[in-house]
């Protein structure tokens, strides 16, 4: 199966120059765990709820404060729509991440994360609720 049939293709971004305190806002609004920012619609770095607790509270700083583009990650770890599913899976676990950006040439087209994949897969119910629990855990 191809990436592009999985993936979320109306995925929410944020420009650089919004703050940690309307990025939270936004996730809290649409249900998700990660803003991909972007300009044009090339990607410039993705930030997600990790980078928010590691890069925001722990070290108190003021989310109204604090410029995206100064805690987002900015070596975005990306796959194409015509990469298999296996492809993309073997990308996300080698380079330990739970969200994939999709892009077309430079431009953002979509997402896919884990529980997308393991949803897709067929995985029993059990498996399902196994990994969204891993999705949940720093990976160390």
């Amino acid at each position: 199966m191809k990436i592009e049939r999985l993936m979320v293709k109306n995925v929410i971004t944020l420009q650089t120059g919004a703050s940690a305190y309307d990025a939270v806002k936004l996730m809290n609004k649409n249900g998700i765990g990660c803003l991909v920012a972007v300009d044009n619609g090339e990607i410039l770095g993705i930030l997600t709820e990790r980078d928010l607790l590691e890069r925001v509270l722990e070290k108190c700083r003021n989310p109204k404060e604090t410029d995206i583009s100064e805690i987002m990650t900015r070596q975005v770890i990306v796959g194409e729509p015509d990469m298999q599913l296996v492809e993309a899976t073997k990308l996300m676990f080698e380079n330990k991440v739970k969200k994939l950006p999709i892009v077309k040439g430079n431009q953002l087209v979509g997402l896919v994360t884990l529980t997308d994949i393991a949803r897709a897969t067929s995985a029993d119910e059990k498996t399902i609720e196994l990994v969204e629990a891993l999705s949940n855990m720093h990976m160390i």
